[in-house]
């Protein structure tokens, strides 16, 4: 199969932006809205669909986040919404997010740079859990227009609610949850029929992927371009970086 067109990547300066909690509110299920504002933001973008900013968390903490909403023309100036999926204390991110006040700080950096959605996509598979959804919302945008495949694993069926009022016409989301969603979704991966012009976009709990990743670029020989697996957290590792392999045992 030919590769699909490469990727464009726009290059951003890179600064430290220290910015204020607006706003902060339940989205769906265990997903929770903070809403950022500042001066810092002037010049904010992040245009790619899988972009992600670094959050500095007490204690020297780093973590990635997809942008949720950017909003440059907000009344009250740019505001930023960064959603995080909390479970009390457990965890830096998850402890900061769920104690955020209207009135706190938090300093981000990045993106680096964007690497947009590729161009010829005909038919758009997309894989997330809670943790991606933010990022699946954006390839969702990204291919509107796009025949869509949406196959979402997530903890809390609750978390559904996150798509409410966005535009699925072309899209057929699929929503697994329980113990054996993850079983689920391969199943129906499998049954997708794939072309030269599909683009896979999967991002989640790394050990989740990994299989799925092996039976599109291995089994079926899905070349590396019309594949996209990004890792976002791993059960048992605490402090996983996403930029790491996600296969070390296949790397592309």
């Amino acid at each position: 199969m030919p590769p699909l067109a490469e990727r464009r990547v726009v290059r951003h300066d890179l600064k430290p932006r220290t910015l204020d909690v607006v706003a902060v509110r339940p989205v769906a299920g265990p997903l929770v809205r903070v809403t950022l504002g500042g001066s810092d933001l002037d010049d904010f973008a992040a245009p790619g669909p899988a972009d992600h900013v670094k959050v500095l968390l007490p204690g020297g903490i780093r973590r990635d986040y997809t942008p949720a909403e950017f909003r440059p023309d907000a009344a009250d100036g740019p505001e930023l919404d960064l959603d995080f999926v909390v479970h009390g204390d457990e965890g830096p991110a998850s402890a900061w997010a769920s104690h955020a006040r209207p009135g706190d700080t938090l300093t981000i950096g990045g993106p680096r740079g964007s690497r947009l959605a590729p161009e010829g996509v005909g038919h758009a598979v997309l894989v997330a859990d809670e943790s991606a959804l933010p990022a699946a919302r954006r390839w969702l945008r990204a291919f509107d227009g796009v025949p869509v495949t949406g196959l979402f694993f997530v903890s809390d069926p609750a978390s559904a609610a996150y798509l409410d009022g966005e535009s699925t016409a072309d899209a057929g989301i699929h929503w697994f949850s329980g113990t054996d969603r993850e079983a689920r979704v391969e199943e129906a991966l499998r049954a997708i029929a794939y072309t030269d012009d599909t683009f896979v976009a999967m991002a989640g709990e790394a050990g989740a992927l990994v299989p799925w990743r092996r039976y599109l670029r291995r089994e079926l020989g899905l070349p590396a371009d019309q594949v996209a697996a990004d890792g976002y957290w791993k059960r048992g590792e605490a402090d996983r970086d996403h930029h790491a392999p996600l296969d070390p045992s296949d790397p592309d």
